[in-house]
């Protein structure tokens, strides 16, 4: 078959971009691969000669090897803290789970890291874990092994209300909420870490290598003078022994992974089921179209419909308000048969209702009150919400202020916030300002929010944020006298757009948890359909702000 001139254009350009979203896919594999190596080989070595087994594998054994899994905060603290040697992961492994047929929070501490001691973002990821816990009335299983809290950073994880202390408070509230809690002890137990098995509903600790105190023995000698070694002072036998502070001593790793399964085998839940699950079907589109159809120029225009179609069941896509508000695409559909409704960023350049030309990716206000409507309704029919992200911005400009575009992006904001069904986030390109916060960016509480590769997080894009600095810097300077030749002001704006853009790529955002976690596009039906699962063993609660006409 002979393509014309357009169909050849259009196939280099898919190709193209099917190359670079692979390099970038690529890129994120490689540095998963080496940040799942925790501390390094040296460190897992070291582990493995104590007969322990690494977070990782623990895991491995403790889940179901035939169910999804799916890890949150892989990318946590990358890039950070390079003056204390890095943090990989956060210094802990927190995957979605199943144990013995039940859907589970597992949170893994990583010895091979620091000993397991809690950095800033090993709090900030812990409580994430229990976070998603709590709001889908999950059981949540702690695998510790940590030495406590990093004291050369003490002072910025120990006492505000986001930090190590939350932990067990955040124990205290899900067992008011009867949410199991397992706690085995592994490896270290130290200082205000020691109150989390007792927190638990069971704790189990493995002979030999477990320990729980709140003080170990050095600062037992220089506090009060005795002399004891760390297995008579917390030691297996001494807590089920002695101080009955554990309900099982296990012989191994790997005994004490098996008596998890058995506990969790005898666990009777009822899942509320939420909201209904139907009949699937494929998606019309395969997961590597996605590949070629996202530009590689981030600037460049895009039908998010075909990607959409690569995503969700075949056929089911139902467009809210197709012809009005282009710059948002609202959808009902379904995905692996349950219901959702989709908001989603539209990348085309499109004209409104008046025959005005709209910037793709830029939300006006047809598009804001579209999706405020779109959102209320869902709620409404208790419909989970999934929101796309390649968003720019609100417009700016006279006629966008004059037309109450503040007023219009509230209301956005307003419905985001006050929805209580269960609502989702994929960032598969810009994700900037206030576009951001109206496509339930992190700050709006997402159960789980994801990064592809080709995404960035930032109040603004690195070009148009070094334009805004430098002129406010050039005019400083202007005032004080000072002169400048347009190479200095050159200079200036390539310094600010090349720190900038460092700080809008999806690790930097990751590495900060602003999302959960960064996935292959390809991914992204599983993702959502292991999230959808997630959200359905919590109730909806009661949606109390009526569906108007905005």
């Amino acid at each position: 078959m002979h393509l014309c001139g357009k169909d050849l254009l259009m196939d280099i350009e898919f190709n193209k971009n099917a190359d670079h979203n692979g390099l970038e896919i690529s890129k994120m594999l490689r540095l998963r691969e080496k940040i799942h190596l925790g501390g390094g080989q040296k460190k897992i070595d070291k582990q493995h000669a104590k007969g322990k087994l690494t977070a990782r594998e623990r895991i491995a054994k403790l889940i179901d090897p035939d169910k999804p899994s799916f890890e949150i905060g892989t990318f946590a603290g990358f890039d950070m803290y390079k003056e204390h040697g890095g943090c990989p992961a956060g210094g802990v492994v927190v995957k979605l789970a199943y144990v013995s047929g039940h859907l589970c929070v597992v949170v893994a501490n990583d010895a091979t890291v620091k000993a397991g001691a809690w950095f800033p973002i090993t709090g900030k990821k812990n409580l994430r874990a229990q976070e998603i816990a709590m709001e889908n009335e999950l059981p949540i299983i702690y695998l510790v092994d940590s030495a406590g809290v990093y004291l050369p950073m003490q002072d910025e994880i120990f006492p505000d209300k986001e930090h190590f202390g939350r932990i067990f408070r955040n124990n205290a509230v899900m067992s008011s909420k009867g949410i199991p809690q397992i706690a085995a002890v592994m490896g270290s137990c130290v200082a205000g870490g020691a109150y989390l098995p007792i927190m638990s509903d069971e704790a189990l600790i493995v002979k030999d290598t477990g320990s729980i105190f709140l003080a170990g023995p050095y600062l037992v000698r220089a506090a009060i003078g005795e002399d004891v070694d760390k297995q008579t002072l917390g030691g297996a036998e001494t807590h089920s022994i002695i101080s009955g502070v554990t309900d099982y001593i296990m012989e191994n790793d790997e005994a004490c992974l098996e008596k998890i399964r058995d506990i969790f085998s005898n666990i009777n839940r009822n899942k509320p089921e939420s909201y209904s699950r139907q009949v699937a079907s494929a998606p019309a589109g395969k997961p590597d179209e996605m590949l070629g159809i996202l530009p590689e120029e981030r600037t460049k225009p895009y039908d998010i419909k075909q990607i959409l179609k690569c995503i969700v069941d075949k056929g089911s896509l139902n467009f809210y308000k197709s012809t009005y508000g282009k710059t948002i695409v609202c959808a009902y559909a379904k995905i692996d048969g349950f219901p959702v409704g989709i908001v989603a960023n539209a990348r085309e350049v499109v004209k409104n209702g008046k025959g005005e030309m709209q910037f793709g990716g830029v939300i006006y206000s047809d598009s804001a009150d579209k999706a405020t409507r779109f959102i209320l309704n869902c709620n409404q029919k208790k419909i989970p919400l999934v929101f796309f992200h390649d968003v720019t911005g609100f417009m700016v400009g006279t006629r966008s202020e004059h037309g109450g575009i503040i007023k219009d992006g509230a209301k956005m904001v307003n419905a985001v916030s006050n929805s209580t069904v269960p609502k989702f986030t994929v960032i598969i390109g810009n994700s900037y300002g206030a576009g951001n916060y109206a496509m339930c960016g992190k700050a709006y509480d997402p159960r789980l929010i994801v990064a592809w590769p080709s995404a960035k997080v930032a109040v603004m894009g690195g070009s148009q944020a070094a334009k805004v600095l430098a002129q406010i810097q050039l005019s400083s300077k202007k005032a004080q006298g000072e002169s400048f030749s347009e190479e200095d002001e050159k200079a200036l704006i390539d310094s600010i757009k090349k720190r900038y853009d460092e700080q809008t790529t999806p690790y930097y955002a990751a590495g900060r948890l602003w999302v959960d976690e960064i996935i292959d596009p390809r991914d992204t039906r599983s993702f959502l359909i292991q999230a959808l699962e997630t959200a359905q063993h919590a109730p909806i609660e009661t949606f109390n702000v009526g569906v108007i006409q905005t």
